[in-house]
């Protein structure tokens, strides 16, 4: 069952994929690694000097957007970009549950099939949530982790992704773009974080792609506990998926070694703050 709507859809989607990750101006390597799930597509990048830094990105989206929103980690890590299954990408078109243990054990494989017993890993969102469920599951392979507002913690009941149907379900009808971006300012808050690249990838997946509304659950507090990894986790102020409220007092309860961070007043696509970049840059350095 493919994730795409329409093959000529999966070809529209990997085309942007490309595209977006010839912005980064950084050599990039294709790598492919076998799990019980399937085969998986990495992208290699970054400082090939720096420390290994394995990256999730958010759902319904893709790596290569992930590495553009966050193209900081690249002067100084050596980054292996994952597409995660059942997401848009390259790997194998298989779609794991969120609501149990899988992505955890899918990430692990990831981790074995690079050839690391342990690295630092870094996850966003839906990625949080698959990070999260890797922390449960495999903790031994946990250097240090890093989640940006992270599924997988303490989701909310979304109130706004009801209202968020709405000019969705405009834009479906009428394929007038305006309405792509007054759905994604549910999540942004802010148009200034809505660039060109950010709206490309919001029409691909609301175009292209198979919407997965599920996200990762939230994590059992005694699996959690056993990963004593140092943790940075920081949730947005207004995030209407994963609100700092809800997380991070979750987040201080359920992980041993942790730093919680509330992004003030960002919303849950936002634009990182210098100073937030340089705390992840120097917490993964530390």
């Amino acid at each position: 069952m493919s994730i795409y709507k329409t093959q000529s859809g999966r070809e529209m989607s990997l085309k942007l994929y490309d595209a977006q990750l010839n912005k980064l101006d950084y050599s990039c390597k294709d790598i492919y690694v076998h799990t019980r799930f399937g085969r998986t597509h990495i992208i290699e990048t970054g400082n090939l000097s720096g420390e290994p830094l394995l990256v999730f990105h958010g759902g319904n989206s893709t790596t290569a957007y992930n590495l553009l929103m966050y193209r900081f980690l690249l002067k100084d890590f050596h980054i292996y970009a994952v597409d995660i299954m059942g997401h848009p990408g390259k790997s194998d078109e298989v779609s794991l549950s969120p609501r149990n243990y899988d992505y955890g054990k899918w990430a692990s494989d990831v981790i074995i099939g690079l050839r690391f017993d342990k690295i630092a890993c870094f996850g966003v969102s839906f990625g949080g949530g698959v990070l999260a469920k890797l922390m449960c599951i495999a903790p031994e392979k946990v250097k240090k982790s890093v989640l940006i507002v992270p599924s997988g913690i303490n989701n909310a009941f979304p109130i706004s992704t009801v209202k968020m149907m709405i000019p969705l379900l405009k834009y479906k009808l009428t394929k007038i773009e305006k309405y792509i971006k007054e759905t994604a300012l549910f999540m942004a808050l802010k148009e200034e974080v809505l660039d060109k690249d950010t709206l490309d990838m919001v029409k691909d997946s609301f175009d292209h792609v198979k919407t997965k509304v599920g996200m990762p659950s939230n994590v059992n507090e005694r699996l959690m506990r056993q990963c004593k990894a140092p943790t940075l986790i920081m949730a947005g102020e207004k995030d209407c998926l994963f609100p700092a409220r809800k997380v991070l007092p979750r987040a201080k309860r359920i992980i041993p070694n942790n730093t919680v961070h509330m992004l003030k007043g960002c919303g849950h696509m936002h634009m990182l703050p210098e100073r937030e970049k340089k705390m992840i840059v120097d917490f993964l350095k530390e």
